[in-house]
């Protein structure tokens, strides 16, 4: 499996990744074109992987945005933090009137929905920008969840989150983050107001899909929150 591979990779690199560089030998050249070469290869099998997706009708995610998804969908499967083929991405680099949440079968290389999604208000007005994972900040967080318990709320039927990113959103079931149905996640919103409504830092989705949406991610599947500036993190951020 590609999720394996990439966790073997993982592991090459730590081999090394502590040595100064007066220590380096020929030997830990060997490994390190060993970890190129097997990386190439998994941007190999995503670009693939990606080539080969069933849009059903649906536009593709950014390729970029989907590789870094599926990267972290395959380490967290391997940790076991995941249990379904199920990937959700949100991708908050692109405008808040556009359908940027996908939900994709990874079992069957399928697209299954594409949906509007509301970042928090004080993230910003129609682009987010402005990110964190801390209470009362009504600010949207990005990085790797799972799903949690499906419950009913006074937004009607919601999902919890568990952030697996610690000091990016890890505070997530602290905060209430959680999936849920809003009546300002609509076309009718948009054409309104210029610009999608925005939440209190949850991932808000239309009322009329909540139900369905919720019912294909429920059950510890895999969802990822993308925004070009998490590619400034240097740090280990998954949890283990």
């Amino acid at each position: 499996m590609v999720y394996k591979i990439f966790i073997a990779t993982i592991f090459l690199f730590a081999s090394f990744s502590f040595k100064s560089d007066t220590e380096v030998s020929p030997k830990i050249t060997t490994k390190k074109l060993i970890v190129s070469n097997v990386l190439s290869n998994i941007d190999s099998k995503i670009h693939s992987i990606y080539d080969s997706l069933q849009t059903n009708q649906f536009q593709l995610p950014n390729e970029e945005c989907f590789a870094e998804a599926l990267k972290g969908f395959y380490a967290l499967k391997e940790k076991g933090a995941i249990k379904k083929d199920i990937l959700t991405l949100i991708d908050f680099s692109l405008s808040s009137n556009s359908k940027r949440l996908w939900i994709i079968d990874l079992a069957t290389d399928q697209i299954l929905f594409q949906s509007l999604v509301a970042h928090g208000r004080n993230t910003g007005e129609e682009f987010a920008n402005n990110f964190s994972n801390s209470p009362e900040s009504f600010k949207s967080s990005l990085g790797f969840y799972v799903t949690g318990e499906v419950y009913n709320g006074k937004h009607g039927i919601s999902l919890k989150l568990d952030g697996l990113e610690k000091g990016i959103n890890d505070s997530a079931r602290k905060r209430a983050v959680v999936v849920h149905g809003a009546d300002y996640v609509s076309e009718s919103f948009i054409k309104q107001h210029n610009r999608l409504g925005r939440s209190q830092g949850c991932p808000a989705v239309p009322v009329e899909f909540a139900s369905e949406i919720i019912s294909m991610i429920k059950d510890q599947s895999c969802l990822y929150i993308y925004h070009p500036s998490l590619n400034n993190l240097k740090q280990p951020r998954l949890i283990s």
